[in-house]
């Protein structure tokens, strides 16, 4: 829609004499749009965010309904996290177990664009390459007006290199060779236009000793892949992406009220993941690897005895048990695919 920016003014007419009660706009910057949607339709649209597919939509097929999955009931209501997670099997078995194996993997892969669903893997290696062309030739085009569009591939080249890090301004700049107000424009760009997601820091009434920076994680595990030409087995920072962005999908998608952070002092200490919403504080951590114990919850441990609005924690692997790590502090490690892909367990 942002490339026929005359039809805004069409939409409203129509609408505000009653010739029209409902139309679909799409676009693909978010700028442009918000942009003319408040010029143009303020008080009469409402602005949703389309998302590359999340796992539990591709386990159901973009023709039906997406169940909602585990991940999606403890966001609602975490603070009867220990209740919701009694009525799951300890661990998932048979066709379930391998279909959520099988979606995760994907995802982990090749991204959640719905296209790709379809593909052999050459294909699907030429889609991607074929979209990060278009995106730089079209709707960068359409955001930026850039003439040059070297720069800005490098940049998003060290910016994809640096997908689940601390974001530093600065770093980049002089890895880049490019100003650092150039830099912040930049990855302003690749925010506005769906590509990338800044995570920031949570800072209220622990310590004062925590870092200011944000993290930087990119929206689709096809694009960052292809992008970095990695294609091996999924790194930590890698598998940290494709769990943060996940939870982040369904938490916009979901409308649910509350808000990601993560969490790190200056002396290093850190947790991946914050959920703030009205019941209090969830925490998060996040382990590429396939087993876990009571080691891995020490921050959150930590964490829970210097947050006075502590709820519960989790702490999300590559493995198979669904546990209980931490009962006082109701802490529990849970697959990544029991979180992202598992629905409501059938009754008996």
């Amino acid at each position: 829609i942002q490339k026929a920016p005359s039809l805004f003014d069409k939409v409203k007419f129509n609408y505000d004499e009653g010739l029209v009660g409902f139309s679909v706009l799409l676009g693909s910057s978010r700028f442009l749009l918000l942009d003319k949607v408040t010029e143009s339709l303020a008080g009469r649209a409402f602005v949703y965010n389309l998302w590359p597919l999340m796992a539990c939509e591709i386990a159901s097929g973009i023709h039906d309904e997406a169940s909602p999955p585990l991940l999606g009931e403890l966001l609602e209501k975490p603070s009867e996290l220990p209740r919701l997670l009694a009525r799951f099997p300890p661990v998932l078995l048979g066709d379930d177990k391998a279909r959520a194996r099988e979606v995760v993997a994907h995802l982990g892969r090749w991204g959640g664009m719905p296209e790709l669903l379809y593909l052999e893997d050459s294909e699907r290696l030429e889609w991607l390459r074929s979209y990060n062309a278009t995106f730089l030739e079209r709707d960068l085009a359409d955001l930026a007006r850039l003439s040059d569009l070297l720069p800005f591939r490098k940049l998003q080249q060290l910016a994809m290199l640096r997908a689940g890090r601390l974001l530093s301004y600065s770093e980049l700049a002089r890895d880049a060779g490019m100003p650092a107000t150039t830099v912040r424009r930049y990855l302003r760009y690749l925010e506005l236009s769906y590509q990338t997601l800044l995570l920031p820091p949570y800072s209220r009434n622990l310590t004062s000793s925590v870092v200011k920076s944000p993290k930087l994680y990119w929206v689709d595990m096809g694009i960052l892949r292809s992008g970095i030409g990695y294609w091996g087995e999924l790194t930590g920072e890698l598998f940290e992406n494709m769990i943060v962005v996940e939870i982040f999908k369904w938490l916009d998608t979901a409308a649910c009220p509350g808000r990601l952070y993560f969490y790190r002092t200056r002396s290093g200490f850190e947790v991946d993941l914050l959920y703030e919403c009205a019941e209090g504080l969830l925490g998060i951590e996040i382990k590429n690897r396939p087993r876990v114990s009571a080691y891995d919850a020490k921050g959150l441990a930590r964490l829970a005895e210097a947050a006075k609005n502590w709820i519960a924690g989790l702490v999300v692997y590559r493995g198979d048990m669904l546990q209980e790590l931490d009962s006082a502090r109701s802490i529990f490690a849970v697959p990544a695919d029991m979180l992202l892909v598992s629905g409501r367990p059938s009754a008996g």
